[in-house]
């Protein structure tokens, strides 16, 4: 092979490399961007202490559990995860007395250093889970959508109890 030919080759495979590092970093920005949601947090409410657990599962998920603790007792009412799907992120939650136990998929619809918002249009409620990084141990968590005609929110600020 000649040296023109040989150098074109050469820089054609770096060029292709270095786009294919950069395709791989850009799905794996979406589910860094949720990094920040990493550790427990909670909110005291009149019924008890809500949690919120997160931790790395993989390069590609988070897994996740809201429980609430009331006297001595935990109630366990849901397990989440965040979940890269074909280049999708993912919020599924799964509510062992709803939707008969299924998971029911949120698709990423924005997100950002101190955001993420997720969507299913077709869920009767919530349509729409935003969670919004406050400080580095503050957040609030966010429901909204349809039910009974009227556009419903509720609202859960949360501390950071550890990372």
């Amino acid at each position: 092979m000649n040296k023109p030919a040989l150098f074109f080759t050469t820089m054609l495979l770096l060029s292709c490399n270095r786009h294919l590092q950069q395709a791989v970093t850009s799905r794996y920005s979406q589910i860094e961007n949720a990094a920040w949601l990493s550790g427990v947090w909670q909110q005291q409410t009149a019924r008890g202490v809500l949690y919120e657990r997160w931790m790395r599962s993989s390069d590609s998920s988070f897994s996740g559990m809201s429980y609430m603790l009331r006297g001595g007792d935990t109630l366990v009412r849901e397990t989440i995860s965040l979940e890269l799907r074909d280049g999708e992120l993912y919020y599924i939650p799964t509510v062992k007395d709803q939707n008969n136990a299924q998971p029911v998929l949120f698709r990423r619809v924005a997100s950002g250093p101190d955001s993420l918002v997720f969507e299913n249009p077709a869920h009767d409620f919530p349509t729409m889970i935003k969670y919004v990084r406050i400080s580095a141990d503050s957040l609030l968590a966010e429901i909204s959508g349809m039910a009974g005609g009227q556009l419903r929110k509720r609202e859960f600020p949360m501390s950071r109890v550890k990372p």
